[in-house]
């Protein structure tokens, strides 16, 4: 496991040699993602990081999270058409279940993808470089509200 400060020295390294700082609100944005306990959007992160800065914009946080996903160092995910969601980095390729009904977002691993990965990579001579899947459908709480 990575701890906080090995993760922040890489990021720190990162920011660097692309020529940026790592900053107060940068960290803690990166801090936010890092911690959430989920798939946050934009406004969640402005939320959170204000009961901490309360000086912090919100166009601050729409431009150091452009930043960062350019830099990868968080990812960018589209569930829907109206807003992104953001993740730190993943440390393992993993994808998401969500929830049409409350709009939970669940993770799951399967190993059939990098299976499917390399067999599709070799079969077409393409060089895959990342795999997303997102599956919809209704939790089973919504699934018992319908009923």
């Amino acid at each position: 496991m990575v701890t906080k400060e090995k993760s922040l020295l890489s990021e720190r390294k990162a920011l660097r040699s692309a020529g940026f700082r790592l900053t107060s609100q940068r960290a803690l944005i990166l801090e936010i993602i890092g911690q959430g306990s989920g798939h946050l959007d934009a406004d969640e992160v402005y939320r959170l990081a204000r009961e901490r800065q309360p000086n912090i914009s919100l166009s601050t946080v729409y431009r150091n999270l452009q930043a960062l996903k350019k830099l990868g160092l968080v990812k960018e995910l589209h569930f829907d058409e109206s807003h992104h969601h953001y993740e730190a980095k993943p440390a393992a390729e993993h994808h998401h279940l969500v929830c049409l009904g409350c709009g939970k977002i669940v993770e799951f691993g399967c190993q059939l993808s990098n299976k499917l990965r390399q067999e599709i990579a070799r079969k077409k001579g393409f060089e895959v470089t990342g795999v997303e899947v997102h599956m919809t459908g209704y939790c089973s709480k919504c699934r018992k509200k319908k009923s």
